[in-house]
């Protein structure tokens, strides 16, 4: 890729973070196409994909299907889908991909990048996605904060051809379409720190119906959430990852700052009848805290509330 032309891109899963990415990309003048469900896909065939935020909203133009052989020719696929569907989702695309193509993960959890790289030959990358963003309507996506990258090649996946070199070609895509996208040495830990800042949020934003202000705001959620994030980097220390709890407890205050209006994408989920990503947060810790002879109360009891509401409403 030269810096007056730019790869082809297929998104696959077009939800808030393949919306909003895709149409970055789309509006900076990429050639881009979104794989996700019929009903988002009739709606920007028919109006474009809509941005709307705080002081503007933006109308792109951009190709849209519901098949998985929508990503052929891509030189770049970002992968979106929920966490629970990345191997579904990497075998759908296996016979459509070019044998040269780059997979980015753009995926909560820290496993999805090496999770792909079981299924499919090509280089996979992974990110780390810090936005504020969901699905308003069909078609329109509602961003709310940041939008920053941070990109690297997981150990796993370190030995795929080129892959150095495919992480600075796709940060600096993302550049050029106004995206923050910095590199990381070592994506790891930069992956396990998002986890840990979704542990303290997600769950108990989705089961208290909370925004983040006001869960930091409560002191006895306050507590919870510090408990959660200890237990969490905890498990990462004893997994070769170096994160320090009192600084992953000043990220997540800042975060609450930040995004005080957002609530979590596992609240959105139980909201709209979904399923969550839950087992690759808290569950994932809780999994991870089991296997290393750990306990991790706190982010077990999240996980299992998390799944009993996602069970069923016996109130409604």
């Amino acid at each position: 890729m030269t810096q007056t032309t730019w790869p082809t891109v297929a998104v696959m899963g077009a939800g808030a973070v393949g919306c909003y990415y895709g149409g970055m990309l789309a509006a900076a003048g990429a050639s881009v196409t979104l794989v996700g469900r019929p009903t988002h896909v009739d709606a920007i065939a028919e109006n474009g994909l809509v941005i709307e935020r705080s002081d503007r909203r933006d109308v792109v133009r951009v190709r849209a299907a519901s098949d998985a052989a929508a990503v052929r020719g891509a030189d770049i696929v970002l992968l979106c889908v929920k966490s629970p569907d990345t191997e579904q989702a990497a075998a759908a695309m296996k016979p459509h991909l070019r044998a040269d193509a780059v997979v980015v993960s753009l995926q909560n959890g820290v496993d999805n990048a090496d999770r792909t790289a079981e299924v499919i030959d090509q280089a996979v990358l992974a990110a780390v996605v810090w936005v504020g963003a969901y699905m308003e309507g069909p078609g329109i996506v509602r961003h709310t904060g940041r939008g920053d990258l941070v990109l690297g090649v997981t150990r796993r996946c370190a030995d795929r051809p080129g892959a150095a070199t495919h992480v600075i070609d796709v940060s600096t895509m993302f550049e050029r379409a106004g995206v923050t996208c910095s590199v990381a040495q070592d994506i790891e830990s930069a992956l396990w720190r998002k986890l840990v800042i979704n542990c303290a949020f997600n769950a108990i934003s989705a089961v208290g119906r909370a925004r983040y202000g006001r869960m930091a705001g409560q002191p006895a959620i306050r507590d919870l959430m510090e408990t959660a994030v200890r237990e969490s980097v905890a498990v990462a220390q004893a997994s070769g990852i170096g994160l320090d709890a009192t600084e992953m407890l000043a990220t997540v205050w800042a975060t609450a700052n930040a995004l005080a209006s957002q609530h979590s994408s596992t609240a959105q989920d139980l909201l709209r009848g979904k399923p969550t990503e839950i087992d690759s947060l808290n569950g994932y810790v809780a999994e991870r805290a089991r296997a290393l002879g750990l306990d991790v109360p706190v982010n077990r009891a999240l996980h299992a509330l998390v799944k009993l509401r996602e069970a069923g409403d016996d109130l409604a």
